[in-house]
C-alpha cells in the first residue's frame, strides 16, 4: 500500500527507523513531520520499507459556534494580517491554512475563552516582509474603526490585538505608534516563530499574555507582545519604536534596544510585573496616516561607489545605516581612497535636491554622536540630520514626517520635518541610555 499524503508511517532505512506524518514534497525526498513538530527529509532511494500506521482520515467537521459572550469579560477584537500565529498545516493540501472567526480562533487557543470575549476580523493575509505603506495604512484605519467607539462613548472592545509575521513586525509598530498617537485602548503586535502545529510553538503563550495584559492593565497605545525567554514562562510587553528582531529562529528573538520592557508577564500565574513606566494621557486619537513612498534606506560598507547615492535621486528622504557614531565613506587620505570624495559630492547634491538624509548608526546599541570626529563633523555642515533611534525606525519615522507635514515639498515645510526628525515624538530617541539595557 502507497503512502499518502496525512498518513501516519514507519520508515526503515539501512540506518534508522522514523516515525511521523508524510507532508507534501514534488521531489525525489520524502518528508515526514515528527511528534516534536519538526519535518526531516528522507532520501526514497534509502528507504527499506514503509509501514502505514494511520491511515489520513480528515473527517468532517461540523459547524463552529461561537459561545454567547461573557458578561464579565472585556471584548478584544483580533485583527490578522497573516502569519504563523492563527496557521496550522491542513494535510490534505499540505498547506498551511489560517482560523480567522472567533470560534476557529477559540478552537486553537482555547484558553481565551476565560479572559475575554473575542472578535475576529481577517484584513488581509500576506507575509510581513510584502507589506507596502498601502496595507500598513489599512491595518491603522481598521485600528481606528475600533478605537473611535470609545472615544465617542459608544460600547467598544478593551483592546485590540494584530496578528502578523514578525519578519518586520517592529517596522509595523513603530509606523503605527506614528500613525496613531493617543489610542484610547492598548493595541498589542503578536506574532509567532514557530508554527501552530509544532510542539515548540509559541503561538499560543504569545497570544494569551497579549490578552492578559490588556485585560488587566491600564496602558494604552501600541505595543509588541513576545517571548521574554526561550522557555514557557512568560512574555514581554516591548516598546513600539525601541524593539528589534534578533534571530531568525529563537521564540524570544524580540529584544528591547537601549531601554527595558514595559512590562512581563507570568504566563502560568498570569502576573504582570512593570519594568518601565508609561504615558497615561486623556483618550484623544490624532490620527496622521500618511506615509511617504520615495524614503529609502541603505547601509554604508567599505569600498561602496557614489552610485549608491545617486541611485535616489528623486527621493524625498534617505536613511542611511552609517558606521559606530554616524559615518560613512565620505573623505580620502590617500590615492586608494580618492573615489570617497566622489560619495561625499553625491550625498551633498542629493541634499541640495530637497532630500532629507538622516543618518543612524549599524551598531544596535548606544546612538549616533556626530560631533566628535571631524568625519561627523564634515558630514553634518554638509546638511544630514543625525537621528538618535534605530534605522528602520528612523526610516519609518520620515516616511511618516514627509507624508503628513511635507506634501508640497516646500523649503520650510523641509526645515520642519528635519527639526522633528531630532524631536522625540512617541518615545523613538534614545535619549537616555542605562548601562544595564545592554543585551538584556
Amino acid at each position: 500500500m502507497i503512502a499518502k499524503i496525512g498518513d501516519k508511517v514507519r520508515i526503515k532505512t539501512k540506518d534508522r527507523e522514523i516515525l511521523g506524518v508524510v507532508m507534501p514534497n514534488e521531489t525525489d525526498t520524502l518528508v515526514l513531520k515528527l511528534d516534536s513538530g519538526y519535518n526531516v527529509g528522507i532520501d526514497k532511494r534509502k528507504i527499506k520499507k514503509t509501514e502505514i500506521v494511520e491511515k489520513y482520515n480528515p473527517g468532517k467537521e461540523g459547524p463552529l459556534k461561537t459561545k454567547k459572550p461573557k458578561k464579565d469579560l472585556p471584548e478584544i477584537a483580533i485583527l490578522h494580517t497573516g502569519g504563523t500565529i492563527a496557521s496550522k498545516v491542513d494535510y490534505r493540501t499540505g498547506g498551511v491554512v489560517s482560523k480567522f472567526t472567533p470560534a476557529e480562533i477559540l478552537k486553537m487557543f482555547p484558553e481565551l475563552k476565560d479572559i475575554a470575549n473575542i472578535s475576529s476580523k481577517l484584513l488581509f493575509n500576506i507575509w510581513t516582509e510584502d507589506m507596502r505603506f498601502a496595507n500598513i495604512k489599512k491595518i491603522a484605519q481598521a485600528i481606528m474603526d475600533e478605537a473611535t467607539d470609545i472615544v465617542e462613548g459608544r460600547s467598544g472592545v478593551k483592546g485590540v490585538i494584530l496578528t502578523l509575521g514578525t519578519d518586520i513586525l517592529p517596522i509595523v509598530s513603530a509606523a503605527l505608534a506614528f500613525m496613531l498617537q493617543k489610542l484610547p485602548i492598548p493595541v498589542i503586535l503578536v506574532g509567532a516563530q514557530r508554527s501552530s502545529d509544532r510542539g515548540s510553538s509559541d503561538a499560543a503563550m504569545n497570544l494569551v499574555c497579549a490578552a492578559e495584559f490588556i485585560k488587566q492593565s491600564d496602558y494604552k497605545g501600541i505595543a509588541i507582545c513576545m517571548h521574554a525567554s526561550s522557555d514557557d514562562k512568560g512574555c514581554h510587553i516591548l516598546h513600539p519604536c525601541k524593539t528589534r528582531k534578533m534571530h531568525t529562529s529563537r521564540r524570544d528573538a524580540f529584544r528591547p534596544i537601549n531601554c527595558k520592557p514595559i512590562a512581563k508577564i507570568d504566563y502560568h500565574t498570569r502576573k504582570i510585573v512593570y519594568l518601565q513606566g508609561f504615558d497615561v494621557y486623556d483618550p484623544a486619537i490624532s490620527e496622521k496616516l500618511a506615509l511617504e513612498e520615495k524614503v529609502g534606506l541603505v547601509k554604508t560598507y567599505p569600498n561602496m561607489f557614489p552610485g549608491l547615492i545617486d541611485a535616489f535621486k528623486g527621493f524625498k528622504g534617505l536613511v542611511i545605516e552609517g558606521t559606530g557614531l554616524g559615518h560613512m565613506p565620505a573623505a580620502s587620505q590617500n590615492k586608494e581612497n580618492k573615489l570617497n570624495i566622489k560619495i561625499f559630492d553625491a550625498i551633498k547634491r542629493l541634499i541640495k535636491s530637497g532630500c532629507v538624509v538622516v543618518m543612524t548608526s549599524q551598531c544596535v546599541y548606544g546612538g549616533v554622536q556626530m560631533h566628535v570626529y571631524s568625519k561627523g563633523i564634515d558630514l553634518v555642515n554638509a546638511g544630514i540630520i543625525p537621528a538618535k533611534m534605530l534605522p528602520e525606525t528612523a526610516y519609518i519615522k520620515l516616511a511618516w514626517l514627509l507624508g503628513n507635514y511635507c506634501k508640497k515639498g516646500a523649503k520650510k515645510d523641509i526645515e520642519n520635518v528635519k527639526r522633528m526628525m531630532q524631536q522625540n515624538l512617541v518615545g523613538e530617541m534614545f535619549e537616555v541610555i542605562e548601562k544595564d539595557t545592554f543585551l538584556i
